[in-house]
């Protein structure tokens, strides 16, 4: 559980007290359909409270809930807390600078990277985000984007830069391990000097970061779990509620997986991945040499 309500973050208050809801109601033993007709809710509205989807949640909504599940005075206030806190505060990425270019999708991507200890992430066509420089950025947008005016490319870049300020985070910087395959390096985004800039970059974050690694999965090593796509493995303090959860993401869509089974799936391909790619150091001499190549 937070210890401190008033100083966490709304996203993790959003999640704890989704993920706790979700307890109580399965220690009581009642089903999503029991509770939303006790309550005349929509099945959805339920769903998005114990899923964290919500930006706020009204804190009668937490009350009635906590009626029905017959929770205890100290599970009732701390609950209540976590409520008035996503009523009270914004997360940087849903404030008016930024709002229009956070679609659902990538916000439930934004409040799981922001509350989570450890990021297991593979990519196969670009630079996983948190190691993306501006221009890097700016390139993918422009491209695969086309509807998005400059403005919002701007937004989108501003969006990018700032997430990465996890990484120092003080006292717990993320925990960050990416996978990328070799044709990352070799796809030719931007133009040769982006790419240049771009790859230096990484071997610059590899080197001067403890908390960030990078391998590459070489051609060589023929088949792999990530074949079928992209995707990241969230992990949460211990301290807290939450189970590691996995997100996916495709052109037209984003889903974030909870089920143990699924997570079990992911993590499982990611330590095959590991497996089967370029070591530490190996991996940096490819991307020292795919500089030389652009």
């Amino acid at each position: 559980m937070i210890t401190d309500v008033e100083a966490a973050t709304p996203a993790l208050c959003r999640l704890q007290l989704g993920s706790e809801l979700r307890q109580l109601r399965l220690a009581s033993g009642l089903k999503g359909s029991q509770v939303v007709q006790k309550l005349r809710w929509s099945p959805s509205k339920l769903t998005r409270l114990e899923t964290g989807e919500n930006s706020s949640v009204e804190p009668d909504d937490v009350v009635a809930l906590c009626d029905i599940y017959d929770a205890d005075a100290e599970t009732r206030a701390r609950l209540h807390g976590y409520s008035v806190v996503t009523r009270t505060k914004r997360d940087w990425w849903l404030t008016r600078e930024y709002r229009p270019v956070i679609a659902p999708g990538f916000k439930a991507f934004l409040d799981l990277e922001a509350t989570a200890t450890a990021v297991q992430t593979y990519q196969s066509e670009f630079v996983p985000g948190l190691l993306q420089t501006e221009a890097y950025v700016r390139a993918t947008h422009q491209r695969s984007l086309m509807e998005l005016s400059a403005e919002d490319v701007d937004r989108m870049t501003a969006v990018r830069t700032t997430r990465q300020e996890i990484l120092a985070r003080p006292n717990s910087p993320l925990k960050y391990l990416a996978i990328i395959n070799e044709a990352v390096l070799l796809r030719n985004v931007g133009g040769a000097s982006v790419m240049r800039d771009q790859l230096t970059h990484i071997v610059h974050m590899v080197e001067s970061r403890p908390n960030v690694r990078v391998q590459v999965a070489p051609f060589r090593s023929g088949a792999h779990p990530g074949m079928n796509g992209a995707f990241v493995v969230f992990q949460f303090p211990e301290k807290l509620a939450l189970k590691p959860m996995v997100y996916l993401e495709n052109l037209g869509d984003a889903w974030v997986k909870r089920s143990d089974s699924d997570v079990e799936q992911y993590a499982d391909a990611f330590s095959e991945l590991q497996s089967l790619a370029s070591g530490p150091q190996e991996s940096l001499s490819m991307i020292k040499e795919a500089i030389k190549e652009h």
